[in-house]
């Protein structure tokens, strides 16, 4: 069973959404009052959301759409993972986010972000991370969702469309009961996150997340390393199919990738690779921080002309 399905069968039992919304706040609220507030702010999302919103609507979100699968047991990873988010993080155009990285309990092959910082990993993903570059490429990828708030621009189009609306009131009817107000704001996020978002977002969090990974003092090719793994993948192995069905192609992803960096990053490789093991037996040397500030203004190029250079490749 994968994650997304995991989550249809978690509302009548398996992990309480709010003991992760707890966990990742401290918040233990009951359930039912935090799916009024989301439902609240969701139903009004396309007016401008504060940041207090934002990370209101992402910590409910997180709960509600992750909380059915644990946190991965191995304290030593979540603390790495955290580290290595929040340093990422840090080099992002909004480091004060409360940011959060969380590793679950599954083999999938998956990542996800939630607005206001939420970043989660599953342990399969990074089993099959080859070295600490792949993993923090996908998290700059995370990251940048959560930056350019594309979650909320999917959510605005959604309540823009009825969609949002139609959805609720279909909820509200089937679920009079208070204590059963979970079970909407379970559909709410199912509906966001089954559907993906914008291939455009995608691309996008591909090469600012490029960039990000590589100001952050890592190898800028790591995100494309993760995207072959995902290309080799066979279309109906259940460890990649919530990450195919959500994502452009990954063949179609590395050659947007291709077009915005050129050659214009080959100087930032050729630091040794640290697989994440070493990393947390204590070896493969300091985390990367020196290289951030040098990498930056190199990285920074294809994010921002990649679009002007294919509109020039066109007119030629």
């Amino acid at each position: 069973m994968n994650l997304l399905n995991s989550l249809g069968s978690s509302v009548g039992g398996g992990s309480s959404p709010g003991g992760l919304l707890g966990t990742l706040s401290g918040n233990t609220a009951a359930p039912a009052a935090q799916g009024d507030d989301l439902i609240s702010l969701l139903t009004r999302s396309t007016e401008i959301i504060d940041e207090a919103s934002e990370i209101k609507i992402g910590r409910q979100l997180a709960a509600v759409l992750l909380g059915s699968k644990p946190l991965h047991p191995d304290a030593r990873l979540q603390a790495y993972v955290n580290r290595l988010g929040r340093w990422i993080s840090l080099q992002s155009e909004r480091p004060n986010l409360p940011w959060t990285f969380v590793v679950l309990d599954d083999n999938g092959y998956n990542a996800f972000a939630a607005p206001g910082g939420y970043v989660f990993v599953t342990k399969g993903l990074i089993d099959r991370c080859a070295d600490e570059s792949e993993l923090a490429g996908i998290l700059a990828h995370e990251i940048t969702h959560v930056t350019q708030r594309h979650h909320l621009q999917a959510m605005r189009k959604t309540a823009q469309s009825g969609l949002l609306t139609q959805l609720v009131a279909s909820q509200i009817k089937t679920n009079a009961v208070g204590n059963l107000v979970a079970s909407q704001v379970l559909a709410l996020g199912r509906n966001l996150y089954a559907r993906g978002l914008d291939q455009g977002d995608e691309f996008e969090a591909d090469r600012r997340g490029v960039a990000l990974a590589a100001s952050s003092g890592f190898d800028p090719f790591g995100l494309p390393a993760a995207l072959q793994v995902l290309r080799a993948a066979a279309p109906g192995n259940p460890m990649f199919t919530l990450s195919l069905a959500t994502h452009p192609p990954a063949e179609q992803r590395l050659d947007q990738l291709q077009l915005a960096m050129g050659n214009r990053l080959d100087g930032l490789t050729g630091t040794a690779p640290v697989t994440v093991a070493q990393r947390l037996q204590g070896s493969g040397g300091a985390a990367p921080a020196a290289a951030a500030a040098a990498g930056a203004a190199a990285v920074a190029a294809p994010a921002a002309t990649a679009e002007k250079t294919k509109r020039n490749r066109k007119k030629k």
